[in-house]
């Protein structure tokens, strides 16, 4: 990272088309502001979502594009009226670094739902400078948008948790399901999904995992911890369910029918939509009507959400399962990704790259 007075050159792989397809490029970080941290990027989780931008899937992608919004970093330098982090602390970025602080999301804490938040990348800044993501040498964060990684976390299995599993954990504190003893449904076998097994196990639930087949059922049982299966399409084993799941985390994200889902929850069951889908979804109203069931949705979660969500995966051991690969791996990740061959998350070790010449 090199600077020039308080301006600082990085060096992060960006998208400079829809082809999604990334590369080296230097760029200068905005000046470091009294409440702003400069964060040296250790690790940057790849999510999902970083591949609907980086390919213009969502029609408003802007280029060049440093995806990345999973991120851990070491404080390297702080503004002078800075008073949540030192140099040297472990700290985590998540999916938006800006808001307006004055409208009611905002002052309830709930800045994720504010109309003017401003995304870690893919958007602009206060000062007109494009956002750039944790694709990169360094960012530089308001402290309101920082978190401490938690001491007893492993800072490349918590960048995940940034983003996906505070994704799983919002909703269930926002909608009271947290008490032990709670059914739970866990719809997709991702990121998010595999993160949402390990809390509602973590907060003693009762977890089945649905997929659309039988090929992830040891890992969902062996290797998550998940209390039982189902396939979507057998017919039998779904009949079987029916009525017996307090709440659904559906992680999804391709359009796909919701009808067979809302039959297994319990009378005022919750489907919680938690995929980023661009196509519009159908149920029949009956299916909601005659249990009182809810369908509903989540978008991350607060940065009081986030502080909490990583004190309670420290203390209970829950961390993401990843495979860590250096930057010029980023390509390949991304169409495994696309592919669904990964498990569960992509983690890049961007310290170890060596970004910066």
């Amino acid at each position: 990272m090199g600077s020039h007075g308080t301006e600082k050159t990085v060096t992060g792989w960006a998208a400079r088309d829809p082809s999604g397809i990334l590369s080296p490029y230097s760029y200068t970080l905005r000046k470091t502001g009294p409440e702003d941290v400069v964060i040296k990027v250790l690790f940057c989780g790849i999510c999902h979502t970083d591949l609907h931008q980086t390919k213009n899937d969502l029609g408003m992608s802007k280029y060049p594009m440093v995806p990345g919004h999973e991120v851990v970093g070491e404080v390297v330098e702080v503004g002078a009226e800075v008073s949540k982090f030192e140099v040297a602390d472990t700290v985590g970025a998540g999916v938006i670094i800006g808001c307006c602080r004055e409208c009611a999301p905002c002052k309830a804490d709930t800045e994720q739902y504010c109309n003017r938040k401003i995304w870690t990348y893919n958007d602009v800044y206060t000062d007109g400078k494009p956002t750039q993501g944790g694709f990169a040498s360094a960012m530089v964060v308001d402290q309101k948008f920082l978190v401490k990684i938690p001491p007893g976390l492993a800072p490349e299995k918590a960048a995940p948790l940034l983003c996906a599993g505070l994704t799983a954990y919002s909703p269930m504190k926002h909608f009271g399901l947290m008490d032990a003893g709670l059914r739970a449904g866990v719809l997709g076998l991702g990121g998010v999904g595999h993160v949402g097994v390990k809390l509602a196990k973590a907060m003693g639930h009762h977890v089945t995992v649905i997929s659309s087949s039988d090929k992830k059922r040891a890992e969902a049982v062996d290797h998550l911890g998940a209390d039982a299966y189902l396939v979507s399409s057998d017919e039998p084993g779904m009949a079987a369910a029916a009525d017996t799941l307090d709440y659904i985390i559906d992680t999804v994200p391709v359009s796909h029918p919701l009808e067979p889902y809302l039959s297994l929850l319990k009378l005022n069951g919750k489907l919680i939509l938690l995929g980023v889908i661009n196509q519009p979804l159908q149920f029949l109203t009956p299916m909601v009507m005659l249990g009182r069931k809810s369908i509903t949705g989540s978008f991350i979660g607060s940065m009081q959400e986030t502080q909490e969500m990583l004190e309670f995966c420290e203390a209970k051991g829950v961390t993401s399962m990843i495979e860590v690969v250096k930057m010029d791996y980023a390509n390949e990740a991304f169409e495994r990704l696309e592919r669904n061959d990964v498990r569960y998350r992509f983690v890049i070790d961007v310290a170890g790259s060596n970004l910066d010449p």
